[in-house]
């Protein structure tokens, strides 16, 4: 049983042993390589090539550079289509590269980018698609595929959520022409800060290569404008320690979605997210979307009952991000009535890997209580 005063956050960061990160840095003081893609880069990019099964992994100081530097390489104009049901570095990076996001609406069973309503969005001035993985949920690449064969557009896939996620047996990188993984100390994965481009094309990896080092090709040749993004040694160390243990604790996080979906499933008004058949997940979330005229209350009551024993949620992904300040004069409130409808009822509930299950039960409890 939890201390009265203990707080339960959405998540917590997962931590190799000490003393094992301890030995992995040591050689550091030996070497003083503590930037500028030293061994442990080159090791980590090696093995999280390996454990993702792509041909070409990058890695960056963190995801919102990897996704920035990437629409940059891959020199687009115009439009491109996105959700605003998703975290805000993926319209910024769509923004900050003087492109101009065109939000599609998202599926109401899955979260994900709606495919059906995606041609109608299409313009002389599209350029690429930019649909994103939500809470470990994958897209329905194959048909997001065909559209983007049928117009020449490029497909880059915002994987923050899907670390080591797999769809019948093929890893969910592979998809569209690159995908962008977070390493931020919160995902599944993580280097403390961080993140990754996947590709199949090496000519796109040589010039991220590049570009995340100032756009300095070689010591006589700076054929770009680039940016600061380079990985460091000790981001690579954490890299290196928490890889070693990434399934033992995803097997722990499939232990915790299952005890909620036991606990939850039940309850008229809250609605559940499942993987869909295919899919091997890596539980990074675990949302829950409530129906106030059923349930007989809303997802702010959950949170604020909740909030009250120390337990916090998150409202992720509320505002949506067309919502935004910086963005709601440039965008209509209801272009996407889907988004609109989850973002106003969706709460993110505690999981990590090392989240006792008798807390589980605790918030099923709780969120039971008010019904």
């Amino acid at each position: 049983m939890r201390k009265e005063d203990e707080i339960i956050n959405v998540t917590r960061s997962d931590m190799p042993p000490m003393e094992e990160f301890i030995s992995e840095i040591s050689s550091l003081w030996d070497t003083r390589w503590l930037t500028n893609m030293g061994e442990k880069h080159i090791r980590l990019e090696s093995e999280i090539k390996d454990y993702l099964k792509v041909d070409n992994v990058t890695l960056f100081s963190h995801g919102h550079a990897a996704l920035e530097l990437l629409l940059q390489a891959m020199d687009l104009k115009g439009e491109v289509i996105t959700t605003p049901f998703s975290f805000a570095s993926t319209t910024h990076a769509i923004v900050r590269n003087g492109l101009t996001p065109v939000f599609c609406d998202i599926k109401e069973d899955d979260y994900t980018i709606d495919e059906t309503k995606i041609e109608k969005l299409i313009t002389s001035k599209t350029s690429a698609i930019l649909p994103v993985h939500v809470y470990g949920q994958i897209c329905n690449v194959e048909a997001i595929e065909q559209i983007a064969k049928k117009h020449n557009l490029k497909v880059i896939y915002d994987a923050a959520h899907t670390f080591g996620e797999e769809i019948d047996g093929i890893g969910v990188g592979n998809y569209g022409d690159a995908s962008m993984f977070s390493f931020h100390a919160t995902k599944v994965f993580h280097t403390i800060e961080g993140g990754a481009i996947t590709s199949k094309s090496r000519e796109l990896k040589d010039k991220l290569y590049y570009l995340k080092n100032f756009g300095i090709q070689d010591v006589d040749s700076v054929p770009d404008v680039g940016a600061n993004a380079k990985m460091n040694e000790f981001q690579a160390a954490m890299g290196l320690c928490n890889l070693r243990y990434l399934d033992e604790k995803i097997a722990k996080r499939k232990q915790i979605y299952e005890r909620y979906i036991s606990r939850l499933e039940s309850i008229d008004g809250i609605k559940l997210l499942r993987y869909r058949e295919g899919i091997k997940p890596n539980y990074a979330y675990f949302p829950i979307v409530v129906d106030p005229e059923v349930f007989g209350k809303t997802r702010d009551d959950i949170f604020d009952r909740l909030k009250k024993e120390n337990i916090i949620c998150r409202k992720y992904f509320y505002p949506l991000i067309s919502d935004y300040e910086c963005y709601r004069d440039r965008f209509s409130h209801g272009d996407t009535p889907v988004a609109d409808k989850i973002s106003s009822r969706v709460l993110t509930l505690p999981i990590y890997a090392e989240l006792p299950l008798d807390v589980v039960d605790e918030v099923c409890e709780l969120i039971k209580g008010l019904k």
